[in-house]
Formats: C-alpha cells, sequence, structure tokens
C-alpha cells in the first residue's frame, strides 16, 4: 500500500505540519495502526478507507499520533483530503466518518481546501496552578476548550511573548487533557495574521506541534469576541510555521489552508 508525508497548512515543502497519509481498503487491528504512526513518528498519522455509497460519510477517518489515537486533528484531516484530491481518489467534498462526528473538507479553486469542525466551547477558568511557571510567562487569561479539544488556552501579553517560550513540557503536562495553546494578538496585523500561537501537547507524546487545525476550533472563537471579526488567519508560529484561515459560523468552524506532498512510497510491514 501507498503511505504519503504531506505538509499541511503551507504551500511549501519542509514547513507546516507533516502528516503521514495511509489509504486502506479497511481497518486492520489497531496495533497495527498504532505501530505505523510510530514508524512515521510525525505528529499525527492519518489512516482512511472508503466507505459503501449512499451512507452519510464518504470515507472513514482515524488519526494516531505515535503514542495514542486521538479524537480530532485538522491538519492529518487537510492532509487526507489533499491526498484524495491531488490523486484524483475523490472530487469535489469529502464527507469524513471521524470519532468527532462527520467532517467535511471542501477543495478551492484556489487550492486550497476547507475543513468543517465543531467550534470548541470556551469556558473562562482560572489559570491552572503552575502553568505560568511552566510556560515561563504569566498568562492574562484562560480558558477550557471542551472534552473534544481537551486543551487550555492562556493569552499572553504579546506576540513577542509567545514567540519567546521556552516551556517545561513535563511542568506542562499535569494542567491539561490533551495541552496548552499560548496565544496573543499580532503585533502588527499587515504582516497577514491577526493572531499568534503555539501549541504544546506532552499528554500526548508531542511537545510542541507545528501547526493545529484543532486548536483553531477554539482559537477562532476567542478572537473573533476579541477582535470584532468571524473571518480572521492565525498563525502557529512553531520552528516549521504556518497560517490557518478562520471562519467562526456559530457552532462550526472553517479552517483553511493549503498542503503539499513530500514524501510517497510503499508500506512493506
Amino acid at each position: 500500500m501507498r503511505i504519503r508525508i504531506v505538509d499541511a497548512f503551507t504551500d511549501r515543502p519542509f514547513a507546516g505540519n507533516p502528516a503521514g497519509v495511509v489509504l486502506l481498503d479497511s481497518y486492520p487491528d489497531d496495533a497495527w495502526l498504532q505501530n505505523v504512526a510510530l514508524e512515521v513518528n510525525h505528529a499525527e498519522t492519518a489512516f482512511a478507507h472508503r466507505l459503501p455509497e449512499g451512507g452519510e460519510a464518504d470515507w472513514a477517518l482515524r488519526w494516531f499520533t505515535p503514542a495514542t489515537e486521538v479524537a480530532m486533528c485538522g491538519h492529518a484531516t487537510l492532509a487526507t483530503a489533499h491526498v484524495l484530491h491531488s490523486t484524483g481518489t475523490h472530487r469535489g467534498p469529502v464527507r469524513f466518518a471521524t470519532l468527532s462526528g462527520v467532517l467535511v473538507a471542501t477543495p478551492r479553486e484556489d487550492g486550497s481546501i476547507t475543513l468543517d469542525f465543531p467550534t470548541a466551547p470556551l469556558t473562562p477558568v482560572d489559570v491552572p496552578d503552575g502553568v505560568a511557571e511552566a510556560l515561563g510567562a504569566e498568562p492574562l487569561a484562560a480558558c477550557d476548550t471542551g472534552p473534544q479539544v481537551g486543551d487550555v488556552v492562556v493569552e499572553l501579553a504579546d506576540e513577542k511573548t509567545v514567540l519567546g517560550l521556552t516551556p517545561d513540557h513535563k511542568g506542562l503536562s499535569r494542567h491539561s487533557r490533551r495541552g496548552i495553546i499560548a496565544t496573543a494578538r499580532a503585533e502588527d496585523a499587515s504582516r497577514g495574521y491577526d493572531f499568534v500561537s503555539r501549541c504544546f501537547f506532552p499528554n500526548v507524546g508531542i511537545d510542541e506541534d507545528p501547526v493545529t487545525g484543532s486548536a483553531h476550533t477554539a482559537l477562532a472563537p476567542y478572537w473573533s469576541e476579541r477582535l470584532g471579526r468571524t473571518d480572521l488567519t492565525g498563525l502557529q508560529a512553531s520552528r516549521r510555521s504556518g497560517l490557518v484561515r478562520t471562519g467562526l459560523r456559530g457552532d462550526r468552524t472553517l479552517l483553511t489552508g493549503r498542503a503539499v506532498t513530500v514524501i510517497e512510497g510503499e508500506l512493506l510491514a
């Protein structure tokens, strides 16, 4: 079977967030899926297989980190949709059956793909004890993102503070189900983005995720309320970096980005 490595939320190789993508006839046992994800050793590897026609979804889709299966992953969904469209395996919008319900990926004329994801329900919370020390910066505010995303969003003073973080990942692992999203308003919106973020997920084996689609289902409502606009662009400022265009539509959030296939090979095991 073919296996591909796709860089998501970028229009150039070796940027954005890499994901493994494997198209199957059906799902083998979970241990095999987990072993492949560990071998690929990227933040997520996506496994998809075609479903019978006439149902509510076209493809089944699951996501695994090197350590565990996750309930939602934006960049690996974008990567899978990119593979389906770029290879001619599927044309037009594709409906994925996932642990987070049916997620739709729609190709655009400009080559980008828009994902339709559930908006994360935000609940203001006190900044958890120890988070400031583990981050090395004092948060201004914090929000829980609900069970599907499983993160705590913390707003920091400015973009420079977010970019300069050198967190204690072990310390951060004590304060959320998945991880911590650190964010701030963009210093200069003329640079093409409205807010900046970094995402630390030590609880699922990812100290820092390069570009996280699921996190933007929380960042979109967070910054839309503060900036007074429903359509925004976020920069996730990891070493690889990437842009996510967000559109808040009530209980749904649209995530738009591009993807590039960088490796294609044969999986022999």
